[in-house]
């Protein structure tokens, strides 16, 4: 498939679908559900043979790597498992199905390239064996190649063309929603529809993917930002910025109404399927369950969506937080950090606040703001060990959420020191002078927002405010112009370290 050079950004619209448009896509995705089958049935076969041949056991004992790689390409060519072959083998089980009418050749080609790569990324150790389509796991979407034949985007009509179909996408009718109108004006290089299941109905939707770089709706910020990442907590500082912010603020998981839901599913699924399961109540290794009552699926649906709009909250609520990142610097600066290892050591607060997600946003928002995310070597800086006024290194317990600087000036709240740090580093180094410089800068703003304190610097557990595990996070609400630090801190609440407004949802 020819890859497309330029940027791509995809515009998602939900689409006006008939109950007779409904039985014909049904359909369709039914035909192109058959067809992954059939293609990833013929790749798995030609990888057995290929890999089964003397040639490639030959070849895999070759040490130099571009013969080696040369040689698995042509016996790859050989058998037949290559991306053209395995697509000119789906459009063939399409024509001689007579899916035609149902499925163009685009339409084919993608699908047997969808299939052909879960292959090849199975045979290099990637992912693991692919799994067939059945009835209860189809296909959620089918694209196209590009947006001349087959599914097709008219800008003009604000439909949706695919052989015979005309969907209908349903546009803001006030013509007010500058984002959709700047969006369109993109060119369509290929589009694509899918559907999601959403108060236990199906609703279907058009994703184009347009050329170049998505509109703005926020203000973007120039510079640097420095960023210290926790499984639930995200550190921020730059210029006359300090704050530490919480994941996902606005959800709570409901995990005992989740629990009990979980419990009526497996007290129902042990109730209609009593064949599955020992006389001890474990599972039969190898059973299926074959029965699903009217109420399981009810209470499956509930469960589904209660997580599907706990999901799109945290996604929402994720994107505000990268956009008012975004708005401060758009180059990021943070340590690189093996979210694996939050998912093993902080399971429930990881699956709640999904960090790994927020930051695979906020490495897309920075590039389309003509920004980068730059990942800082952990093994060499060690961010949450430095201590600049001595250049040393010393190891903190997690339950130490308070530095102590090494010259005895006071302490810093760990997690915006790390940030602070993050900030001021260049080439991947800390260079003591140029951090003393932006120091003496950010003192101020650490002081006022109260992260850092002047407090004796001895052993004494005086030297740390209780702050742990009690401690507040919340943001920063800069003073308006014409405001003076005066008139900000008569407003201030009693008990509120300076410069902090915990009623702020937000950067």
């Amino acid at each position: 498939m020819k890859r497309f050079k330029t940027n791509t950004f995809i515009l998602e619209l939900p689409l006006v679908v008939t109950p007779g448009d409904e039985r014909q896509l049904l359909a369709r995705f039914e035909a192109a559900r058959r067809l992954y089958n059939a293609v990833l049935g013929e790749a798995l076969r030609r990888q057995s043979l290929m890999r089964e041949s003397k040639e490639w056991q030959k070849s895999r004992i070759l040490k130099d790597r571009k013969e080696r790689s040369a040689t698995f390409r042509e016996i790859s060519a050989a058998y037949g498992f290559t991306s053209a072959s395995v697509s000119s083998f789906g459009t063939n089980c399409k024509n001689e199905a007579g899916w035609q009418d149902r499925l163009g050749a685009h339409e084919a080609q993608r699908i047997a390239e969808r299939a052909f790569t879960a292959v090849e990324s199975y045979g290099i150790g990637l992912r693991g064996r692919p799994r067939f389509k059945g009835l209860s796991r189809p296909p959620h979407s089918i694209e196209s190649k590009t947006n001349d034949t087959g599914i097709r985007w008219k800008a003009g009509t604000g439909c949706i063309e695919w052989h015979g179909l005309c969907l209908r996408a349903k546009l803001d009718p006030s013509g007010k929603d500058e984002y959709l109108l700047d969006a369109l004006r993109h060119d369509t290089k290929f589009c694509r529809i899918l559907w999601r299941v959403e108060k236990g109905n199906r609703r279907w939707y058009a994703q184009l993917a347009q050329e170049g770089l998505p509109p703005l709706k926020h203000q973007t910020g120039l510079g640097k930002v420095g960023m210290d990442v926790g499984p639930s907590t995200v550190a921020i500082c730059c210029g006359q910025t300090a704050e530490l912010v919480s994941f996902c603020p606005t959800i709570e998981q409901p995990w005992k109404e989740a629990r009990k839901l979980q419990r009526a599913l497996d007290r129902s699924r042990r109730a209609t399927n009593p064949d599955c399961f020992n006389p001890d109540g474990t599972w039969k290794k190898g059973k299926r369950q074959t029965v699903f009552s009217n109420r399981y699926k009810k209470t499956r649906n509930e469960l589904a969506e209660a997580e599907r709009r706990l999901a799109a909250e945290r996604k929402r609520s994720h994107g505000e937080l990268a956009n008012a990142i975004i708005s401060h610097g758009n180059t990021v600066q943070s340590e690189r950090i093996s979210y694996r290892s939050f998912q093993k050591n902080y399971g429930r607060s990881v699956k709640v606040k999904a960090p790994g997600m927020f930051i695979a946003m906020l490495h897309r928002k920075a590039e389309s703001a003509g920004g980068a995310f730059v990942d800082l070597d952990t093994r060499d800086l060690k961010l949450s060990q430095y201590d600049h006024p001595t250049g040393t290194f010393t190891k903190k317990p997690l339950n130490q959420r308070w530095h102590v600087l090494g010259d005895g000036s006071g302490i810093v709240q760990r997690d915006i020191y790390s940030s602070f740090l993050a900030y001021c580093v260049e080439d991947n180094r800390h260079h003591p002078s140029h951090i003393n410089e932006m120091w003496a800068d950010q003192e101020p703003v650490l002081r006022q927002s109260g992260w850092y304190r002047k407090e004796p610097a001895s052993g004494d557990a005086k030297a740390f405010p209780p702050v742990h595990p009690a401690e507040r996070v919340g943001c920063r609400r800069s003073p308006a112009s014409g405001h003076s630090p005066d008139a900000v801190a008569a407003t201030r609440e009693p008990g509120d370290p300076a410069g902090l407004d915990f009623r702020t949802p937000c950067l």
